[in-house]
């Protein structure tokens, strides 16, 4: 169906699976494009009651964005950036979970990572920056939080765990198999109530400076690079009134 990522439903568990091994999983900005067609999929399905987030790869997660295609609306496929569901999402990383893929992971509601796995945010280092990451001071502790994004210092599965920011840290191996056991159980509870109870915690939670930021822009995008846009500025130079199609 996609070129580089998975997708598979099961027994109302959707598995998501990141899939370039030639690149470490690094994300373009056409995976990105089929991430969201996958997130916009299960939410869509009257089947599916949660997702998790993996990687097909076993020696990690993400090398973060291919800097050879960067994706220019890298916030469109982050959960609670340019999109939002009710269901919940399971994250399970091995590896390094690097940069983008780093934040991807973090706005998921629940977190296993494998002993070996670690979060890591280079861009202190690198010297730029698009401030995604910074929406992770609601999901972490401050402290911690600033270690990943100003030291660029590597965060342990182990310290992500005692931080209260991981649910699980699995075996080298078995965080799949641990992500798919929280998932059995969500898919299992009533949908209603742990779809009201998710929303209803992000709302108590809120949104930050950037989350609006990737919001507000969407939201223009759509208007002003829709058909309807183009067609108004094409009347406007014509002198004729512009007819409209909600296109």
């Amino acid at each position: 169906m996609f070129e580089y990522i998975r997708y598979g439903e099961q027994d109302g568990i959707v598995t998501i699976l990141l899939d370039r091994p030639a690149k470490k999983n690094a994300i373009t900005s056409q995976m990105l494009s089929d991430l969201r067609t996958c997130w916009d999929m299960f939410d869509a399905s009257q089947t599916a009651r949660v997702a998790i987030l993996g990687s097909a790869l076993d020696d990690i997660f993400s090398a973060g964005a291919d800097l050879t295609d960067p994706p220019p609306n890298f916030w469109s496929a982050l959960p609670e950036f340019g999109f939002s569901t009710d269901k919940p999402i399971i994250a399970a990383i091995n590896g390094k979970s690097i940069g983008i893929a780093a934040v991807l992971t973090s706005m998921c509601d629940f977190c296993v990572m494998s002993e070996e796995a670690e979060l890591i945010y280079p861009e202190a280092k690198i010297g730029v920056c698009k401030g995604a990451v910074t929406a992770l001071v609601r999901r972490m502790p401050l402290r911690l939080a600033n270690e990943l994004m100003m030291l660029g210092d590597p965060i342990s599965a182990q310290r992500a765990y005692n931080a209260g920011f991981v649910n699980r840290v699995a075996a080298r191996g078995q965080h799949m198999e641990t992500a798919r056991a929280l998932a059995r159980t969500l898919a299992a509870n009533a949908p209603l109530v742990v779809e009201m109870l998710k929303r209803m915690s992000l709302e108590v939670v809120g949104t930050t400076a950037i989350q609006t930021f990737a919001q507000v822009s969407d939201a223009s995008s759509r208007v002003n690079d829709s058909q309807d846009a183009r067609d108004a500025l094409v009347a406007f130079r014509n002198k004729t009134k512009p007819v409209f199609h909600r296109r």
